[in-house]
């Protein structure tokens, strides 16, 4: 365990408990951890705990200078991530009626209750549902607790159940009732939860009934439109390693590309973001696949491409890659469920379209109609603007 300090001030104080490293910003849940820390920050005097990987960067090493004043990293154990070794923890888990990553990070009381011994705050913040059984250590020396749900757990497992096959559809509702379980008796006990959208709060608000819910929507830090270089590609961005993610890249591999494929002879395929190898499998044997793995300006890399393509069929919460796409001045084509929670307007700022064929021909209208392309990049790009944008996103907290 290693601390970091800092002077301290008069300003009240808030205790921040992360699962992940919000820095470098890449990925969906670091952009909206960094963007409730950094305000959390800007009003309180904050102490940090964050998890991290074995072998993983130094997440304490990686803040900005002066953001907190005190900085705990709790080190996870190893995790072997070949597929039996993930098989056989999840088949434990099962049997167990444990979601994964609740017992990720479970089992380290004592690690917190030495990194929060002798202090007390005003505010209590924790990211995601998979700390969420931690409530109570961090309640004892908190006045107030929040919960920040990333993503509705017990929805996402109850989705990627739906479109699973075999033992991993199987687990998956396992993991979903035990979700939904923990949610009712967790959800509640918390000051206030956090939802990513209008849609999982009212989510929430079916699982557990008497939880204080409120919206705090998905946004991305405003930056200047970088130079489109319309490069003969589309992009598909976020965590490899997240399983709808997977399943949207084996989907539209399988199902889509072939068919867009046939059509641009040029045309590539590019993937961005962090875990390449959880699908470096399903798209081996083309030629015309890049990944690109993981930037440090995920924005600017995205702009690079002409077509943004989203072929989500799980999740939860809201797709922050939506945002990154727009913000980079890109058009996109995204299933219904990728959009949802978005104010996405089928047609006006984006395509929605849900079967193969009308994916792929989507995407086709789009490379071969420039200036739908651009009105429909321009009207994503005033929308983030206007309305998503880390600033217009924390008008709608009370902390």
């Amino acid at each position: 365990m290693r601390r970091r300090a800092s002077v301290l001030n008069n300003r009240p104080r808030a205790l921040f408990l992360a699962p992940e490293a919000p820095y470098p910003i890449a990925g969906g849940g670091a952009i909206r951890t960094a963007s409730l820390l950094e305000h959390v920050a800007s009003r309180y005097e904050t102490d940090l705990i964050v998890f991290r990987e074995s072998g993983a960067p130094d997440p304490i090493a990686q803040l900005p200078p002066g953001l907190v004043r005190r900085a705990v990293a709790i080190e996870l154990s190893f995790h072997d991530r070949g597929f039996a070794a993930r098989a056989l923890r999840n088949a434990g888990r099962v049997a167990r009626r444990i979601p994964p990553l609740i017992d990720r990070f479970a089992g380290f009381d004592e690690a917190i209750q030495r990194a929060i011994k002798g202090f007390e705050y005003e505010l209590g913040v924790i990211e995601h549902f998979w700390c969420a059984p931690y409530r109570e250590q961090i309640e004892s020396v908190c006045e107030r607790t929040i919960l920040d749900l990333h993503n509705v757990e017990s929805v996402l497992h109850r989705r990627c159940a739906e479109v699973e096959p075999g033992a991993i559809g199987l687990a998956h509702r396992a993991f979903g009732s035990a979700a939904r379980k923990l949610e009712r008796q967790l959800l509640p006990r918390f000051s206030t939860v956090l939802a990513a959208s209008e849609t999982d709060a009212a989510l929430v608000r079916a699982v557990a009934p008497k939880s204080n819910v409120s919206v705090y929507p998905n946004a991305v830090r405003l930056v200047p439109r970088p130079p489109a270089a319309h490069e003969e590609a589309i992009v598909f961005s976020g965590n490899m390693g997240y399983h709808p993610n997977i399943d949207a890249v084996r989907f539209f591999r399988s199902e889509i590309w072939p068919l867009i494929r046939e059509k641009h002879h040029l045309l590539v395929w590019r993937l961005i973001g962090k875990n390449p190898w959880a699908v470096s499998t399903l798209i081996s044997g083309d030629p015309r696949i890049e990944i690109v793995g993981p930037v440090r300006d995920a924005v600017a890399e995205i702009a690079r491409s002409r077509v943004a393509v989203v072929p989500l069929r799980t999740g939860s919460g809201t797709r922050l890659k939506i945002l990154e796409a727009w913000m980079a001045g890109l058009a996109v084509v995204s299933t219904t469920i990728g959009a949802e929670g978005l104010p996405a307007r089928d047609g006006e700022n984006i395509i929605l379209a849900d079967t193969p064929g009308a994916f792929a021909a989507s995407v086709t209208r789009l490379l071969t109609c420039p200036d739908f392309c651009e009105t429909l990049a321009n009207a994503g790009r005033l929308l983030v603007e206007k309305e998503l944008t880390w600033e217009s996103a924390r008008k709608m907290l009370n902390f």
